[in-house]
């Protein structure tokens, strides 16, 4: 007799490359496919297919924006959508995915962000007794503090989820007081994790050594957003001080404001190679290895971003400022340093001592790379959401799943659409 399968969906909002959230998402979704007991799908604004994993490709009215994403680069943010722009948003995911609820019949509903999606996955909950977890990624908790309109709604979904997975430390105590302290039974902290078998430590340079002219030169890389929040131009006051050649890998808001102040400066150490797509996932690889430190120098609070794990599995030390999540991974002098935020001459100072060390940078590499076996392998997180899966199916099982119905019933849609706006201050 085949065992029945438990069906997880996943809620997504923005494209499943590009952004750590989308990383997390395709990569949690890719290692639990191979489950024998599980069966997962996708809901998100992409189309591009992941093996053994489906795919439900949503259609939003419009792209909006947290801070900002590679692909999304001319998205308003969030907080400054009127009322009525977001409350387009937000009916055109909440049809397709009560469609594609009727259709896979999930067990589970497992959110990423705190909002919006989950305010569609209570009102699942509801009407079809299906449960959810939610994953808190950082920049989802920030959101809602800069714009207020969304709490109550938000306060409320997470109250009705089953449990609640911050992706760090930080982001967990900034969720609590967000939204309440009274949801501390419900968080579960489980941060990202890294594919190991992405990053071998016998990895092979075949590519950017020569494409790059990077023979017998010291590298240091940044890689993400161009945005205000990465801190990037503290990177670059620190360029004219750093003994080596630095990369600026990623696009961004602030990608034009940033090479015109490294032309003003005539940094000519410095080099902005754009965004890395799909295409460029070697090469994206390849720098991360033959790099002698990565730079993180974010001024802004966040969750723990891949870019510190993917760095730390090549074994490749990370000299970060001390901001959110980020000390989860990198422990000062072990892992690699941690430096005060806004501080080009600190920055410049710290690479310097690792560039000028050759010792100290392989004992720092070494050091990053057992920490991420040890705590943040994909396997190993895969199998902690896992058991928070199990556990929300049993209470699925409790509350005897009702019989999904086929269609929308227009009236109920047109309810919720003027309640939600009578929720929603409304912004001209």
């Amino acid at each position: 007799m085949t065992e029945e399968k438990t069906k997880i969906l996943m809620l997504m909002k923005f494209p499943l490359f590009g952004g750590g959230s989308g990383n997390y998402t395709r990569k949690l979704a890719e290692k639990l496919s191979f489950q024998k007991n599980i069966e997962v799908a996708i809901a998100a604004p992409d189309k591009r297919q992941i093996k053994k994993v489906k795919i439900f490709t949503i259609k939003p009215a419009r792209k909006a924006v947290f801070v900002s994403h590679p692909e999304y680069p001319k998205a308003k943010r969030y907080q400054d959508l009127t009322a009525k722009e977001f409350t387009g948003i937000y009916f055109s995911f909440f049809k397709q995915i009560i469609r594609i609820v009727e259709e896979f019949k999930p067990d589970v509903i497992h959110v990423n962000h705190c909002s919006f999606l989950t305010w569609i996955a209570n009102y699942i909950k509801s009407m079809y007794s299906i449960p959810y977890i939610v994953t808190a990624h950082g920049t989802d908790v920030f959101q809602s503090t800069v714009d207020s309109r969304f709490l109550t709604l938000t306060r409320q979904a997470l109250e009705r989820s089953e449990y609640i997975l911050p992706n760090s430390n930080w982001t967990n105590k900034w969720l609590l007081k967000v939204f309440g302290r009274h949801l501390k039974r419900k968080t579960r902290i489980i941060p990202c994790g890294v594919d190991l078998q992405t990053y071998p430590r016998n990895h092979k340079i075949k590519i950017i050594n020569k494409k790059y002219q990077l023979e017998g030169k010291k590298v240091v890389i940044f890689v993400g957003r161009l945005t205000w929040e990465k801190g990037v131009v503290y990177l670059l006051k620190a360029a004219s001080g750093i003994k080596g050649e630095i990369f600026i890998i990623g696009g961004g808001a602030e990608k034009v404001n940033l090479e015109q102040f490294a032309a003003r400066k005539k940094l000519k150490n410095v080099h902005f190679l754009g965004y890395f797509g799909k295409e460029y996932v070697e090469e994206l690889r390849e720098f991360y290895k033959r790099a002698d430190c990565v730079v993180v120098p974010s001024v802004c609070d966040e969750g723990l971003g891949i870019v510190v794990l993917e760095a730390m599995a090549s074994e490749t030390p990370v000299v970060a400022t001390n901001k959110g999540g980020i000390p989860l991974a990198v422990k000062n002098g072990r892992t690699g340093f941690l430096v005060r935020a806004k501080s080009g001459k600190v920055i410049a100072d710290v690479v310097n001592k690792i560039l000028n060390n050759e010792k100290l940078r392989q004992e720092l590499g070494n050091n990053a790379r057992k920490l991420v076996e040890e705590r943040f392998d994909w396997l190993e997180i895969k199998d902690r959401v896992l058991k928070y899966y199990q556990e929300a199916a049993k209470v699925g099982e409790k509350l005897k799943i009702k019989h999904l119905p086929t269609g929308i019933d227009k009236e109920d849609l047109e309810r919720e659409k003027r309640e939600l706006e009578k929720k929603i201050d409304y912004v001209p």
